[in-house]
């Protein structure tokens, strides 16, 4: 009977996460038609946040070294917002500060390549001017 038991809280246990996943998915894939700021990444994504309104930030891990590293981060609402990035690994590669502006009605985009070599995490600091501005970020490492 154990074992018995065991087979089935396995099956539940992976019928459940399938399931989460599916969620998940379909969520991000609705998010993007609708409009956001920056659409899913797809395969090449390690982090994505749809949206954030206000000051946040993210760690992003899982990084491969053999790859090269992008973030792109987007934003509007009036106003603008100040992007710090932390190589944990590295901090001599810390890239500068820096400031995009978000216009009311157009998203700003802009892209850092961070380049290949580094591995395990790093960090982002965005500091919003307003905290009902929107941003958005994704960090892609594309093979």
């Amino acid at each position: 009977m154990k074992h018995t038991f065991r087979g089935r809280r396995r099956t539940a246990l992976t019928l459940a996460a399938t399931t989460a996943a599916l969620a998940l998915a379909t969520g991000a894939a609705q998010a993007a038609e609708a409009g956001e700021l920056l659409p899913y990444p797809g395969p090449d994504g390690v982090i994505w946040v749809p949206e954030q309104t206000g000051s946040s930030g993210f760690v992003s891990g899982g990084l491969s070294p053999h790859l090269d590293i992008y973030t792109t981060f987007a934003c509007e609402g009036g106003g603008s917002m100040v992007v710090s990035l932390t190589l944990d690994e590295d901090p001599d590669r810390n890239p500068a500060p820096f400031t995009l502006d978000c216009p009311a009605d157009t998203p700003a985009r802009v892209t850092i390549p961070l380049g290949p070599g580094l591995h395990g995490c790093f960090g982002a600091v965005v500091t919003t001017s307003a905290p009902t501005l929107r941003w958005a970020a994704v960090v892609v490492q594309p093979e």
